[in-house]
C-alpha cells in the first residue's frame, strides 16, 4: 500500500489541485485536517462548498480519508462544543471522515474528529475500543494534532501537542499516527516530521507556501516513509529504529513512482 499524507492546506487551492493531480498514483490519500482557513477573507460557507467539491473529486480517483482540524469547526453540539458538521457530508461521496474507519488490505484506518471539549473527547476512546477488535496487521490513526512531548508538535519554543492523544497511544499502541496542526515542526531545530513512541510511528508533514504542499509518502511494501518539502527529502525505515536526524536523500527512491 502506498499512502499520501497531507495536512493544513488551509484553503490553498493550488495545493488542493496538486493533491487532485497526484491522487490516482496512490492507494490511499489522507487529508489530516485544517482544510479551511478562518483568517481568510473568503466566507467559510463558500470555502466549505469549494473544499467539498475537491473532496468529491479526489475521492473519485482513489481511496480518500479526511479528518477535521481546529480551523474546520462550523457548528456546536448539545454540550456547546464546536465540531465540523460540514465534513460529515464527505460520506455522501463514499469518503470516510470523522469517527469512521476504513480497512485497506490488512491496514485499518481510524479517523478521529477534532475534539473541542470534554464531551467531544469522551466520544473518541470508544472509536479505539471499536476498532481494536478488528483483525488487522497494521493500525493507523488519523488525528489533526500530534501527541504532546513529541518533536512533531514542537514549534521552536514549546510543545503544542495533545496530552490525551499521548495517553491513548500509550494505551492502545497503534502502529502509525498521521497528524498535522503544528506547521513549523519539521523545519525547526529539535522539531521533526517523524517520531517514534514505543512501537508507534508519529508523522506530521508540516506546512509550506507554494503550489506543492509538504507531504509524506508511506509505502508499506518496502516499510519506508518519505517526507518531501522545499527543504528537500528525508526518509525513515519503519522496520528499523528511528535515526536522528532522519536520512536525507539526494534523489527520490525508485519505489515512489511504482
Amino acid at each position: 500500500m502506498k499512502c499520501l499524507v497531507v495536512s493544513d492546506m488551509h484553503y490553498d487551492l493550488k495545493q488542493y489541485d496538486w493533491v487532485l493531480n497526484q491522487a490516482a498514483a496512490y492507494d490511499v490519500v489522507v487529508l489530516a485536517g485544517d482544510h479551511l482557513d478562518i483568517s481568510s477573507q473568503v466566507d467559510l460557507r463558500s470555502q466549505i462548498t469549494v473544499i467539498q467539491a475537491y473532496i468529491r473529486r479526489i475521492g473519485a480517483r482513489t481511496r480518500l480519508l479526511v479528518c477535521s482540524g481546529n480551523h474546520d469547526l462550523d457548528a456546536r453540539n448539545a454540550a456547546g462544543e464546536k465540531y465540523a458538521r460540514w465534513i460529515q457530508r464527505a460520506r455522501q461521496f463514499g469518503v470516510p471522515t470523522d469517527s469512521d474507519c476504513l480497512k485497506v488490505g490488512s491496514t485499518l484506518f481510524t479517523v478521529c474528529p477534532w475534539w473541542d471539549g470534554p464531551e467531544s473527547c469522551r466520544e473518541i476512546a470508544p472509536l479505539f475500543e471499536r476498532d481494536k477488535q478488528v483483525e488487522k496487521e497494521r493500525w493507523v490513526w488519523v488525528y489533526h494534532a500530534p501527541p504532546s512531548t513529541s518533536p512533531t508538535c514542537w514549534d521552536g519554543r514549546k510543545f503544542f501537542g495533545d496530552d490525551q492523544l499521548l495517553a491513548w497511544i500509550e494505551q492502545y499502541q497503534p502502529d502509525i499516527v498521521l497528524s498535522g496542526h503544528i506547521h513549523q515542526s519539521p523545519f525547526k531545530k529539535d522539531g521533526s516530521w517523524v517520531d517514534r513512541m514505543g512501537k508507534t510511528w508519529v508523522f506530521n508533514a508540516g506546512r509550506q507556501s507554494g503550489p506543492q504542499p509538504c507531504h509524506i509518502v508511506i509505502n508499506t511494501a518496502v516499510e519506508a516513509a518519505l517526507w518531501i518539502s522545499l527543504r528537500g527529502a528525508e526518509t525513515v525505515h519503519l522496520d528499523q529504529p528511528l535515526l536522528r536526524p532522519p536520512a536525507e536523500l539526494n534523489a527520490l527512491p525508485s519505489w515512489l513512482s511504482r
